[in-house]
């Protein structure tokens, strides 16, 4: 079985259904800061996070059945990258109608307002610097 692992060097996030779904953690996958931060985030918010093994198969199968809503990567260069196009093994789907879904879109949004200052820090992620 041939599992996904990161879109890019970039860490990837599918929603299927009503969750969040990331891979674990394992020594080929970056423990990135970003990541981190979506999942804190997605939780705030009371969405459903699941690190876990996920196949390409049940990727291609979720879209097939309906139930994968957005793919997107995070990362500290891009903050969050949609993925509108998946391709494998010769097989080819886009992902909703291959522009940013709307929770890519507001962590992206909420990020980087946290970032900017233009947004409450809820989490103790910035430190002023003198």
């Amino acid at each position: 079985m041939k599992y996904v692992e990161e879109v890019g060097s970039m860490n990837i996030f599918f929603v299927i259904g009503d969750e969040l779904i990331t891979p674990e953690l394992n020594r080929s996958i970056l423990a990135g800061v970003t990541r981190d931060s979506v999942i804190r985030l997605a939780e705030s918010w009371g969405i459903k996070v699941v690190e876990r093994k996920i196949s390409i198969d049940e990727v291609y199968s979720a879209h097939a059945d309906g139930s994968l809503k957005e793919v997107f990567g995070s990362g500290t260069a891009a903050v969050i990258s949609p993925v509108g196009d998946i391709k494998f093994d010769g097989r080819e789907i886009t992902v909703g109608d291959g522009s940013v879904g709307p929770l890519a879109a507001r962590f992206f949004e909420d990020l980087t307002a946290i970032q900017y200052g233009k947004a409450e820090d809820p989490f103790g992620w910035i430190v002023p610097v003198r």
